[in-house]
C-alpha cells in the first residue's frame, strides 16, 4: 500500500519562500512569472511541485523543499539527499530569454554529435555564398530552412516534444538544405574542441 500523501505545500508558498531566499539572477525564470514558467527551462507550462530532497529520502512537505518544474524537467531533475544539488542544477541551466532553452539544448547536442557549432556552420555557409551573416537576408534564410526542417520532423509516441537528438537533427537538416539552396558545399570547419576525435566517454577513463 502506498502511504505517500499528496503535497500540501502550495505553489504560492514555494514561490514566496524562494523569492526571499534566492536571487533570480542566473535562473531561467523571473520570480514574477514563477507560477507559470518552469524554473529550469523557463517555458510556460503546467508546473509540478517537485521535492528538492525526495520524499523517499526523507524530504519534507514544506516550501523550502519544493520547486516548480514542468513535467519534462521534473523527470530530468536530481534526486539526491542534498538540497544544494537542485539549485546547482537549476542555476547551471539558466538562460536569459524565455523560449530559447530547448533550442540551446539542441545546439549543445549538435555540437556533441558533429563536433561543430551549428551557428558557426550556418555562418560559414552564408559567407561562402557571399551573404553578410548579420544581414536580414541571412536571418531569413536560416529561419526559413529551420522552420521547414521542423515541419518535416516528428515526435516519439507518448513524448509531446522534440528531444535533444531530434532538435540537433533539425539543425543539421536545415543547414544541409540551406547549403544546397545557396549552391555551396557543406563546410568542413575546425573542430570545436581538442578531444573531438576521442570517444565521448574518454574523460571517464
Amino acid at each position: 500500500m502506498n502511504d505517500r500523501q499528496h503535497i500540501k505545500t502550495t505553489v504560492q508558498e514555494s514561490i514566496d519562500y524562494w523569492s526571499r531566499h534566492v536571487n533570480e539572477c542566473g535562473l531561467s525564470v523571473d520570480w514574477s512569472e514563477a507560477e507559470t514558467h518552469c524554473w529550469r527551462c523557463g517555458c510556460k507550462r503546467n508546473l509540478e511541485r517537485c521535492h528538492i530532497v525526495p520524499h523517499a529520502l526523507g524530504g519534507k512537505d514544506e516550501p523550502s523543499n519544493i520547486v516548480l518544474l514542468c513535467h519534462r524537467c521534473h523527470a530530468e531533475g536530481p534526486n539526491v539527499n542534498d538540497p544544494e544539488i537542485m539549485w546547482d542544477w537549476l542555476k547551471a541551466y539558466g538562460v536569459s530569454y524565455y523560449g530559447t532553452f530547448w533550442k540551446i539544448v539542441g545546439m549543445k547536442e549538435y555540437r556533441f554529435i558533429y563536433r561543430h557549432s551549428a551557428l558557426e556552420e550556418a555562418e560559414a555557409i552564408l559567407e561562402s555564398a557571399g551573404i553578410p551573416v548579420d544581414s536580414p537576408l541571412a536571418q531569413k534564410l536560416f529561419n526559413d530552412h529551420l522552420d521547414r526542417a521542423t515541419q518535416e520532423a516528428s515526435i516519439h509516441y507518448g513524448q509531446p516534444y522534440f528531444n535533444a537528438a531530434t532538435m540537433a537533427g533539425i539543425f543539421r537538416v536545415a543547414l544541409k538544405k540551406m547549403a544546397k539552396t545557396l549552391g555551396v558545399d557543406f563546410p568542413s570547419l575546425p573542430e570545436v574542441r581538442d578531444i573531438a576525435h576521442e570517444p565521448w566517454w574518454s574523460e571517464l577513463t
